[in-house]
C-alpha cells in the first residue's frame, strides 16, 4: 500500500509499506529520517517517539497505515540546519545530552509539553517524560535543560532537586 502524510511540514509518500508495518520503520527505514531511534519495539523506552497529529505516540506502536493523511513530526523538524530550536538549545547548554539514543524521543516529549504548558511545573515535567527512559544521565541534566528552555533558571521549580524519593531526578514512574 501506499502511505501519504505530512512529515515535518513536507507532503511525503511511502510506496510498497506491507500491512502492520510500524510507522517507525517507515520513517527511518524508507524515508531517510533516523531520528527517532528504534530501542525496544514495545513502547516501553519512548525513543521512538514522534508527535501524530500533535500528540506525543511511540512510532514502534503505531502502524504505518494510521498515519495517512495526518501530520506527523519528528525529531528532525524540531531545528533547522543552521539552528537548533530552542530545547535543543537547552538540552545541549545543560548537559543533557549523553549517548543520544533517547534524547530523540526526549526532545519531541519536551516540546510538545512546552507548547502544551509553557512553564512546566517539575511535576508536570516528570508525568510528560515518565515514557521515556534515560540510563545515562540520571534525569537531573534533563529537568535542568527543560526548566532552561522553559524561561531559563529561574524557571518555576529551578531551584528544586529531585523529589523525594526519586533517586536522581527519575520521571514519575521511573523511581524505584
Amino acid at each position: 500500500m501506499r502511505v501519504s502524510f505530512t512529515v515535518n511540514g513536507r507532503r511525503l509518500e511511502a510506496d510498497d509499506v506491507w500491512e502492520g508495518e510500524s510507522l517507525l520503520y517507515v520513517l527511518r527505514e524508507r524515508l531517510g529520517l533516523p531520528g527517532a531511534k528504534n530501542a525496544c519495539e514495545q513502547g516501553e523506552c519512548g525513543s521512538c517517539t514522534v508527535r501524530l497529529d500533535g500528540v506525543p505516540v511511540c512510532a514502534c506502536l503505531v502502524a504505518a497505515g494510521q498515519a495517512q493523511d495526518r501530520a506527523v513530526e519528528t525529531v528532525e523538524g524540531l531545528g533547522t540546519a543552521s539552528g537548533l530550536s530552542p530545547v535543543q538549545r537547552a538540552f545541549v547548554d545543560a548537559g543533557a545530552v549523553q549517548c543520544g539514543f533517547c534524547t530523540p524521543g526526549l526532545l519531541v516529549a519536551v516540546d510538545e509539553l512546552l507548547e502544551r504548558v509553557p512553564r512546566p511545573s517539575d511535576a508536570d515535567v516528570r508525568e510528560a517524560l515518565s515514557g521515556n527512559l534515560c540510563r545515562c544521565t540520571g534525569y537531573e541534566k534533563i529537568l535542568e535543560a527543560v526548566r532552561l528552555a522553559a524561561g531559563g533558571p529561574d524557571a518555576p521549580g529551578a531551584a528544586a532537586g529531585p523529589a523525594a524519593g526519586e533517586a536522581g531526578g527519575a520521571p514519575a514512574g521511573e523511581a524505584g
